[in-house]
């Protein structure tokens, strides 16, 4: 919310993922920026997707810097918790005049 507050809305991406960074940072999570996960289809690799944070290696927070969230980006949020295998994660849209955020759940969490 911070980073929102400061900044407003109507800049790149990229600049609230670095500011966010420094929050993270500052609160003293550990966190890696844009670490990229195999994605496999029928235990065969067919690419990587880079997520933009994972906090604590268990959670994966996506942002965006859009005027509204829409389904294809939730979409996006939740392929990333299952690619990760992730119990949870947050969808956060800096883009918005308020802050928007969703939880992510991962229906097919596994603890193994």
């Amino acid at each position: 919310m911070k980073v929102h507050n400061t900044l407003g809305n109507g800049f790149q991406e990229v600049i609230y993922q670095r500011c966010l960074a420094i929050e993270l940072s500052k609160s003293g999570l550990s966190f890696e920026r844009e670490k990229d996960q195999i994605i496999y289809y029928e235990d065969v690799k067919v690419g990587t997707r880079r997520a933009d944070f994972i906090v604590e290696n268990c959670l994966v927070v996506e942002i965006k810097a859009i005027i509204n969230l829409e389904d294809v980006h939730l979409a996006q949020a939740k392929n990333y918790v299952v690619a990760y295998n992730f119990s949870t994660g947050l969808l956060i849209n800096f883009g918005a005049k308020s802050l928007q955020f969703k939880k992510i759940f991962n229906p097919n969490y596994n603890q193994d």
